[in-house]
Formats: structure tokens, sequence, C-alpha cells
């Protein structure tokens, strides 16, 4: 289990308006009178870099859905190895599958900036969905995304060299979290490099010598553990296994 300090549960914040919370997936689809209901039966948790939201095999006790920051979800395995699974990024749940499965936790969620998320006990989202269905089906369409993403990387994993899943992954992170800048594309994440090892199953010495030699290509620049794709069609090419010039 790990031994990252916990965001305390009675933390003060601000709760966001219900304007906001009806842009956030799971929420898509409500009035306002039941989106009223959902933020009133919120409350919030703000984390700052290091704490921990849920730890890896603790009761599931909580929903959670991510205002602001970032957060990374990460898994110890028998071995003692971390591997990153994933970055949460404003606007998406953690969490969901551990509460309404009445499951341990599966990874820990560690905020890498000031974060601020929503939280609701699993008796209380049970509840929550019973009395408005839609929260389920935008459920079921979060995780239905969510499993194709895990057998995108379980597929790329066995069957495609490394620069392919390389490519891949930062492809990937510029959709979840990217956004245009004069260079071209910022992954706006905290991304080390041997988080881009564990995320893509091989190791640090490999994902250094390839963005190394990327950056020299000038396909990506990188700066104080950010990445900018300056080429975005280069590692498409290299992503989809293309001839190159």
């Amino acid at each position: 289990m790990s031994r990252k300090a916990k965001v305390p549960a009675d933390r003060p914040s601000v709760l966001p308006s219900v304007e906001v919370l009806a842009q956030m997936g799971i929420f898509l689809g409500l009035d306002e009178a039941a989106l009223d209901e959902v933020l009133a039966a919120a409350r919030t948790a703000a984390a700052q870099v290091g704490e921990a939201y849920v730890c890896q095999g603790e009761p599931a006790r909580s929903f959670y859905l991510l205002i602001s920051g970032r957060v990374r979800l990460s898994q110890v395995t028998p071995e003692g190895q971390q591997v990153v699974m994933r970055f949460v990024s404003p606007g998406e749940e953690f969490g969901i599958v551990a509460v309404l499965g009445r499951l341990p936790y599966p990874v820990t969620a560690e905020a890498v900036e000031p974060a601020l998320a929503l939280a609701w006990s699993g008796e209380v989202f049970n509840g929550l969905i019973l009395r408005h269905p839609q929260i389920g089906l935008n459920g079921m369409a979060m995780l239905a995304e969510r499993v194709k993403e895990f057998q995108d990387r379980l597929r790329e994993a066995g069957t495609q060299r490394v620069e392919r899943r390389i490519a891949n992954l930062l492809l990937r992170l510029a959709r979840q979290a990217g956004r245009e800048v004069d260079e071209g594309v910022l992954i706006d994440l905290p991304l080390g490099r041997q988080d881009l090892a564990e995320m893509t199953g091989t190791t640090l010495f490999t994902v250094s010598r390839t963005l190394s030699a990327w950056e020299e290509r000038g396909i990506i620049g990188s700066a104080r553990k950010h990445l900018t794709l300056r080429q975005p069609h280069a590692l498409v090419a290299v992503a989809e296994d293309l001839p190159t010039s």
C-alpha cells in the first residue's frame, strides 16, 4: 500500500458552478434540478503535489471527478515495480469501477499538480444513479472508452516495436491533454521519461534514446518534464509504421 500522504477529507474549498458540472462527461444530459442535487451531494477534496486521493489496495469508498490539476494513476506489481497507468485530466473521473464493484482500489491516485476534485461516497453515488439513470449511461460510455484504451495498449505492447509504442502514447496523451502553442502541440502534463517508460513497458534508456533522436530531428521538443510535438504528422507516420523521409 502506498505511504503517500492522504488528502484530508474536510479540507475546505469552493464548489464549482452547476454550469461547470454540466460540461463533465459523467453528468452530460442532466437538467438543472438534477445537477443541483448532484452538486449538493458532493464534497470537495483539494490535494497538493504528492498527496494521494486513494491508495492501491484500500477499500473503495468514494468516486472522484477531477475539476482542476492533474492526477497520476499508478499501480505497484507483486514484484514491487511501479507502473504508471494513465494521467487524469480535468473533467475525468477515477475510482468509479472500484466503488460500483465494491472492490479495493486497484491504483494509487496521486496529485502531480495542485488539484481539486469532487467526491461522492459509493452509497450516495449509487443513489444518484438510481434517481438519474443518465449518469449510469454516461458512466458506461466512459468506462467503455477506458477499456478500449487499455486494450489498445495491450495490443501495442504485444505486437509493436518500441518506437511505435512510444509514438502512439505521445499521440494519445496529446489528444487527452494537448494544447496548441507556437511550437506545436504541448502535452500539458508533468511527464518524466520514466513515466513514459512505465506506460510503454520499456526501459528508461530506450525511451531516452528514442526521444533524443526525435528531438534531434525536430519532431519533438522537451523542457522541464513537458513535451511539445513539433511535427505530429511525423509521429503519426512512426505510429502507423509508414515510410518516413
